[in-house]
């Protein structure tokens, strides 16, 4: 339970959760007396309990609470033929094109999964640089899904093959899940789950393994989906999103 020394301060903990959008004040409260919220790691059930918000870390369920209106979290749809930076020296197309008009401040947005020019798909944008930080360091294995379509006829073999490992030119590369969706005409789809973050290393693999990529898509980062979301939109990831992703990387 927590101290109280400073009851005279702070914010009462069921105003914080209802400015947050998380319930209104009389859920909220009822979220607390049923030991569902935790500050700073402790259960608090205490209605009367006052928080720092910008300094102490609100859960509820184990969902990290965001109350930084100034956080902005994005989900992008990027085309083929952009490239995953923020600028470009040379004036090809770029993901900064694409956010310059419409989130303000996007100077200091993070991308989050680099994808190469001829890739579409998900990638994150983010001004919370903690989090950018760890979604991209290897450490943390947050998983990335992607669908590709490759030259030839996988065998179901395959799968057993790439969960073991296949050994590339910088290091062998195992994968997560590996599992063919669809064959037609000399082309097979399939789905591969794995949380390298090495440049084009979904290519690279397929190649290695004698099937090359035609066309890549990535389809999720984390529990993050890319759904139906249109090529070339932005939206806000929901807070449940954001709260997910937070507990993947054990913030």
């Amino acid at each position: 339970m927590m101290a109280s020394e400073n009851a005279a301060e702070g914010v009462r903990l069921q105003k914080v959760l209802s400015q947050a959008g998380i319930a209104s004040r009389r859920v909220a409260e009822r979220m607390i007396l049923d030991g569902r919220v935790e500050v700073d790691g402790e259960i608090v059930v205490e209605l009367g309990t006052r928080v720092h918000p910008d300094r102490q870390t609100i859960r509820v369920d184990g969902s990290r609470v965001l109350v930084d209106e100034d956080l902005v979290y994005l989900a992008l749809n990027k085309p083929k033929g952009m490239h995953s930076t923020m600028s470009d020296d040379q004036g090809r197309p770029c993901i900064g094109d694409l956010v310059e008009h419409r989130v303000r401040g996007n100077k200091k947005l993070f991308h989050v999964g680099r994808l190469d020019a001829e890739t579409e798909g998900l990638i994150l944008l983010t001004n919370d640089g903690e989090l950018a930080h760890r979604l991209m360091h290897p450490s943390y294995e947050v998983s990335k899904t992607y669908l590709a379509t490759v030259a030839g006829t996988v065998p179901r073999g395959l799968s057993k093959t790439m969960r073991e490992g296949v050994e590339l030119d910088d290091g062998p590369v195992h994968v997560d899940e590996f599992a063919v969706v669809d064959m037609a005409a000399g082309k097979s789809l399939v789905k591969i789950v794995l949380h390298e973050g090495r440049n084009r290393i979904v290519r690279r693999l397929m190649a290695e393994v004698g099937f090359p990529v035609k066309e890549l898509v990535r389809t999720h980062i984390g529990t993050v989906a890319l759904g139906d979301q249109r090529v070339n939109s932005l939206r806000a990831l929901t807070r449940k999103e954001v709260g997910e992703l937070y507990q993947a990387v054990g913030l």
